[in-house]
């Protein structure tokens, strides 16, 4: 059988590297592989011009779009980006922000409001500090470089009050300036680094974010990856190919990161790191699958509702094409190559 020709764009991250190499190829299928591209224009060259047949996607624009009936895309329960966001919310060091309560009735600089961070960032400041983030100006903007409105930019379905820095301006100088208080953003802000005048909201975020987890079992998904609608209707075999090919993947990085004769990344005490991720996660803290994810999807449906992104909480099972789940997983994760 002809193998059928995709056409793919992610991160290059060491999870999807083996599919990238060709030493996990997908089941009938021939993988064209677009890499270097930044993640935020994967996403708006896959929503605006459908320039990919099977790409990574921003959760959040996913979700809201798909679950309003705009989105021609289904999603796979492959989810390659998960990062806490406790450590994304930075303060100028005059503003009298303290906790996150005095965060309430503030401009706040974001890059947009729809983005998967923010969302994860505004529920937890909701649910486990009480902050109304209604009461807040959303301010949007470049973090570190100007940034244009988009076309694929998502809005709110009631009243937010958001606002725009401008296309010469940027969140980090305002929040250095004092300008605004605070930002919240995926991205450190460069004035964080190069001034004093910065600092972040949690001074310890790792045990915040450590405390998050063992409270909530939730590690923040980021992206999924998607495939166009029309070819998944067509050659629905591919979800399960895919689905198969990414689980290989992600268990040959596992294997190279345990590997103890030469340091495979540029961390020094990489091993003592993945012993210690293992204690808090128990194994694999970046699990494929729904039922390996229920908990944070559908924290995550619930905060969009709250963020005014959503009516509804859409059904998980609505969102993601269905798999036989556990193909492909390996117990890559206390076992290192020999």
């Amino acid at each position: 059988m002809t193998a059928l020709k995709l056409k793919i764009a992610t991160v290059p991250y060491d999870r999807v590297t083996a599919l990238r190499t060709g030493e996990v190829a997908p089941e009938g299928i021939e993988l064209d592989y677009v890499a270097g591209i930044p993640a935020h224009s994967i996403f708006v060259r896959m929503a605006e011009k459908h320039e990919f047949d099977v790409s990574e996607m921003s959760l959040a624009l996913y979700s809201t779009l798909r679950a309003r009936g705009e989105f021609p895309f289904v999603a796979l329960p492959v989810f390659p980006s998960r990062v806490f966001r406790h450590g994304a919310i930075f303060v100028n060091r005059a503003s009298g922000i303290e906790t996150p309560k005095q965060l309430e009735g503030r401009r706040i600089g974001i890059q947009e409001y729809r983005q998967t961070a923010l969302v994860w960032a505004r529920g937890m400041l909701r649910e486990d500090h009480s902050v109304d983030t209604s009461t807040i100006e959303w301010v949007e903007g470049g973090i570190n470089g100007p940034r244009h409105l988009e076309a694929s930019d998502v809005r709110p379905l009631g009243p937010v009050s958001i606002s725009y820095i401008g296309p010469d301006r940027t969140i980090s100088d305002a929040v250095a300036s004092g300008e605004l208080p605070a930002a919240i953003s995926a991205r450190q802000p460069d004035s964080l680094r190069f001034t004093d005048r910065v600092a972040r909201l949690f001074s310890d975020w790792r045990a915040e974010e450590r405390s998050y987890f063992q409270r909530t079992g939730n590690f923040p998904i980021m992206h999924t990856v998607v495939m166009r609608e029309d070819l998944y209707e067509k050659e629905p075999w591919i979800a399960q190919s895919l689905y198969v090919a990414f689980e290989r993947a992600k268990a040959h990085a596992a294997r190279m990161n345990r590997y103890t004769g030469v340091l495979m990344n540029m961390v020094p005490w990489l091993h003592e790191e993945l012993d210690e991720a293992d204690a808090v996660f128990g194994g694999d803290p970046f699990p494929y699958g729904l039922e390996s994810n229920r908990g944070p999807l559908e924290t995550f449906m619930r905060h969009l509702v709250g963020d005014g992104l959503l009516a509804s909480e859409p059904k998980i099972e609505d969102l993601f094409a269905p798999v036989e789940e556990g193909v492909g997983r390996e117990d890559a994760y206390i076992k290192g190559l020999a």
